[in-house]
């Protein structure tokens, strides 16, 4: 196996494993930082936007372009863009607002039913799947891009690692107030996020045998239809319900700039 494929499957784990981390927060904090789920979340709708317009779209166009010439190359970049964010649309459709991953939690708010509450771990269980369905996507999309630049997939790797963070709260906490059991809490938030790593399995294991220059500028170009889709669908109204003073806005802007700038200097 290569180096650049144990590399795409690393940041696709790193990723992943993210939402035990959330898990950890929601254990040991007693309120949850609003200011700093804002700006992070900001911030990896930022990195994510950013490197998706200027960076991914472009290389799934020349790909395209060099393949099929400038018309057709063109369209199929588009329609691929588009075909990914409909993918995406289609996931979040079909996942119940209640159990939405992304609808934003908070440890207090939790607190507020006791413990050993039954009915809340249904509504852990259905998070954890609805994690679990939405992260499917986004390893494929961190494994590919990984293959195809390095920089790019490390960048969508930290992007979305940030935004798994409340997504652990989210499962973590129902959890634990239905069970009592934190290691229960933090064992299903763990497993939730391997479904990053299962999506580059997967990645490997049915697309690396396609994956010529017509297939990776497809695939890309999908990527950044997801990544565009999940920061204005998903992180950015997060990041508003939680956002004071603006920091939303200010943890977008910081994230491109630092996108903008890592992108230049490893050019």
């Amino acid at each position: 196996m290569s180096q650049e494929i144990i590399l795409a499957f690393l940041f696709t784990l790193f990723a992943g494993l993210a939402t035990g981390i959330g898990s950890l927060l929601a254990f040991f904090a007693k309120t949850t930082n609003t200011r700093f789920l804002s700006f992070s979340l900001g911030f990896s709708a930022g990195v994510m936007i950013y490197v998706s317009m200027v960076e991914i779209f472009f290389k799934a166009q020349d790909s395209l372009v060099s393949e099929l010439g400038e018309p057709g190359g063109n369209w199929l970049t588009v329609i691929s863009f588009f075909a990914g964010m409909l993918l995406i649309a289609l996931i979040d459709r079909f996942v119940p607002k209640s159990s939405n991953p992304h609808e934003p939690k908070k440890v207090e708010d939790m607190k507020k039913n006791g413990t050993k509450d039954p009915d809340l771990l249904k509504m852990g269980v259905f998070t954890a799947l609805a994690i679990g369905i939405h992260n499917f996507p986004e390893g494929i999309a961190t494994f590919v891009s990984t293959l195809q630049d390095p920089t790019v997939g490390f960048a969508i790797a930290i992007a979305i690692a940030i935004h798994n963070i409340p997504e652990g709260i989210a499962v973590s906490v129902p959890i634990y107030y239905a069970t009592g059991s934190k290691k229960k809490a933090f064992k299903l938030s763990f497993l939730s996020g391997l479904a990053e790593p299962v999506g580059a399995i997967v990645a490997f294991l049915i697309l690396m045998p396609f994956l010529n220059d017509l297939m990776f500028g497809v695939i890309f170009a999908a990527v950044a239809g997801i990544m565009v889709f999940i920061s204005l669908d998903e992180l950015l109204p997060a990041a508003k319900k939680y956002d004071e003073a603006h920091l939303s806005i200010y943890g977008l802007i910081s994230g491109m700039a630092v996108m903008a700038v890592s992108l230049l200097l490893l050019m």
